[in-house]
């Protein structure tokens, strides 16, 4: 049963991705600025995986494996790209808020949920990662038609019933239902090191896509976190680990950072962490190097009792590297996926209801 579940959760993932890809508010707000192309290429390519996902899933409860394993890596590209266009969401929110001058209106401290946000970073960041997800697509679509999968006309969707779906079914409340619990179990580790005199690591390891720098932000905005700790960090690793550069994005990211410019960067982050109970929050790591990993802990152990670094990664190996203590990360639990189904099978019902 769990397995037809998660076989029928993958086409409104994929038709919530379109939705995200169509979004006017994006358009609005430039934020796909110098990757529009890759955004056209998107919203082309999507009608025709949709066109042939029940024939797809038709062949995979017929035990076609090679139907079933093409499924499964169309669900992890679309949860990996449903995230992307999340962050794309979340910056033209930023950008709307900031246009009206009422932040609050998001109903969250939009300066703290995307802390030290490095804009041209990130952009660089989210295109690479856009392009990855269209190779991986490309691949899918050439597979599909090796497989023979076959349009089969479906029920028309009323718009009524989309626009429905998309407000109950809303990615960000089901994200942070989904990951209460693992928010709580490494909340708690985290305060659990207030009389640890060693740096303590966490390690949130899972698949692209699943929802790591969402739990990250999470765990980084828990009121209890917030007042723990002295200091609070941010900085996207991406694939690039230069220590020094590194070091200087922390000590940038920082509201008290020094102004000793002239100095070495990891002794102006030795100096910013020194006796203060910091949290460091180092998302998306890929780096397997040891030696850059031990030059830059020896300037963070310089930090008060207590502090710890939290990083994200989908890489076991770097957790093991760094000590950490490590965290896995799962999909969604049935229930939520279940959840997902049922809102979109009952939405108009639902309507009814609470009208």
């Amino acid at each position: 049963m769990a397995e037809l579940v998660v076989t029928m959760a993958i086409e409104p993932l994929v038709s919530k991705l379109l939705d995200k890809a169509s979004s006017n508010l994006l358009d609005q707000y430039n934020v796909m600025e110098g990757m529009e192309e890759q955004q056209k290429t998107l919203k082309r390519k999507l009608p025709a995986i949709l066109d042939i996902i029940a024939d797809a899933e038709e062949q995979a409860t017929a035990h076609r494996k090679g139907a079933k394993s093409w499924l499964q890596e169309l669900k992890t590209v679309a949860y990996e790209a449903n995230e992307v266009f999340d962050e794309f969401k979340y910056e033209a929110f930023l950008r709307e808020a900031k246009k009206k001058g009422h932040y609050k209106e998001l109903g969250f401290d939009v300066i703290k949920l995307s802390p030290a946000h490095n804009h041209v970073a990130s952009r660089y960041k989210m295109g690479r990662k856009l392009c990855l997800i269209l190779q991986a697509i490309e691949v899918l679509i050439a597979e599909m038609h090796v497989f023979g999968f076959k349009y089969q006309p479906q029920p028309p969707v009323s718009k009524e019933w989309r626009q429905t779906d998309y407000v109950i079914t809303d990615p960000q409340e089901i994200a942070s239902k989904s990951k209460d619990k693992d928010k709580a179990e490494i909340v708690g580790t985290l305060l659990r090191q207030a009389n640890n005199a060693d740096l303590a690591v966490v390690a949130i390891v899972g698949m692209g896509g699943i929802g790591k720098t969402t739990l990250a932000q999470l765990i980084y905005n828990e009121p209890g976190i917030q007042k723990h700790f002295q200091l609070l960090l941010w900085v996207c690793v991406s694939d690039t680990f230069g220590v020094n550069s590194l070091a200087k994005s922390i000590v940038e990211a920082s509201p008290k950072k020094n102004d000793d410019t002239d100095k070495p960067p990891l002794e102006r982050l030795q100096k910013l962490v020194s006796g203060q109970r910091y949290l460091l929050v180092l998302d998306d790591v890929w780096n397997r190097e040891v030696h850059k990993w031990e030059r830059l802990k020896d300037h963070l152990k310089h930090g008060g009792m207590g502090s710890a670094v939290l990083t994200t990664t989908r890489d076991k190996g770097f957790a093991d590297i760094m000590g950490a203590d490590t965290h896995l990360l799962s999909g969604l639990e049935d229930r939520f996926l279940r959840e997902i189904i049922e809102a979109a099978a009952f939405s108009s019902e639902k309507k009814s209801l609470l009208s």
